[in-house]
């Protein structure tokens, strides 16, 4: 009878310890956890302490409302010039309610990579080759819009969607790949050619600048002779004119008259002298009378001088 008693007991204490496991949830941060009673939507647990009626209450669904990106498989889209191209990507979204999520789809991963892979299809249809290389952003956000429409009644909020890659044909890839080579080949002779256009106007410019400069530097070279020659000319005339002054001033002195006669007797003599020594032949006055009139005449234009 005690053993009965005690397999009771153990019996009750480990219903009891179920009862407490079923009644208390703890729910982790950024998890919702959604409770069906008997059957039917009750009630969306947060994070924390929680407590449902075990055996009537059960966890039905449990949802990350983290940011959870999912991986777009590859596909081949075909362009609005028939090429076709191989897109990759992927998208990021949200569980933003629970209950939608739990209720709004069977599978909302499932629903969101169907709509991703055919909306990138509809939109990249509609664009050319090259723009789909320009205009990623443009697509990134055209499948965005158009997925976060229809994922709204399924309780997710789609964040972002980035291309990873996209990956024409070979023979595509080819000849995109010979066009920037020659477009490349076309921008370096265009630049070869720019570069020599404005090495000859630089040369120009230079040696018209040099010409100008040579101009100036002769012009001021001029200038400065002509500028010397008439300082010389005028320091000339004001020294000759204060030796004439001085003469004058040493004539009207006492004895002046005789000074100027032996001046003129001596310059007359030695003009000869000059004449006799560059020549062969002896020059000699036919009179030598004429040396006293020259001086005399030589007296009389030196009064004259003084008179006017």
């Amino acid at each position: 009878m005690e053993i009965g008693i005690g397999n009771v007991t153990f019996i009750l204490f480990i219903l009891a310890l179920v009862f407490v496991f079923k009644t208390i949830n703890v729910v982790p941060q950024q998890h919702a956890w959604v409770v069906e009673r008997l059957g039917k939507y009750h009630a969306t647990l947060g994070p924390g302490l929680n407590i449902v009626v075990p055996f009537v209450d059960r966890i039905a669904y449990k949802h990350v409302l983290k940011e959870i990106p999912l991986d777009v498989p590859p596909q081949v889209c075909i362009t609005k010039d028939n090429t076709q191209l191989q897109v990759d990507g992927i998208l990021y979204f949200q569980v933003t309610d629970a209950m939608r999520a739990s209720y709004g789809s069977s599978n909302y991963i499932a629903a969101i990579t169907q709509l991703a892979q055919t909306t990138l299809r509809s939109v990249v249809g509609r664009m050319e080759l090259d723009k789909t290389f320009e205009e990623r952003e443009h697509i990134n956000m055209a499948v965005v819009n158009a997925i976060d429409e229809s994922a709204a009644n399924w309780g997710v909020k789609v964040l972002r969607y980035e291309i990873k890659d996209l990956t024409p044909p070979a023979e595509i890839l080819h000849a995109m790949q010979a066009q920037i080579t020659a477009e490349r080949s076309k921008r370096a002779l265009i630049a070869a050619s720019e570069g020599r256009k404005q090495e000859q106007i630089n040369i120009a410019n230079g040696e018209r600048e040099a010409a100008i400069a040579r101009s100036e530097g002769d012009k001021q070279s001029a200038i400065n002779r002509a500028q010397g020659e008439a300082a010389a000319i005028i320091a000339i005339a004001d020294a000759t004119s204060a030796a004439l002054r001085q003469v004058g001033a040493a004539i009207q002195s006492p004895g002046g008259d005789g000074a100027v006669q032996l001046k003129v007797a001596e310059q007359y003599v030695g003009a000869f002298e000059k004449l006799a020594k560059t020549n062969n032949s002896l020059i000699v006055p036919a009179n030598m009378g004429d040396m006293s009139s020259l001086i005399a005449t030589a007296l009389q234009v030196v009064k004259s001088q003084q008179k006017t």
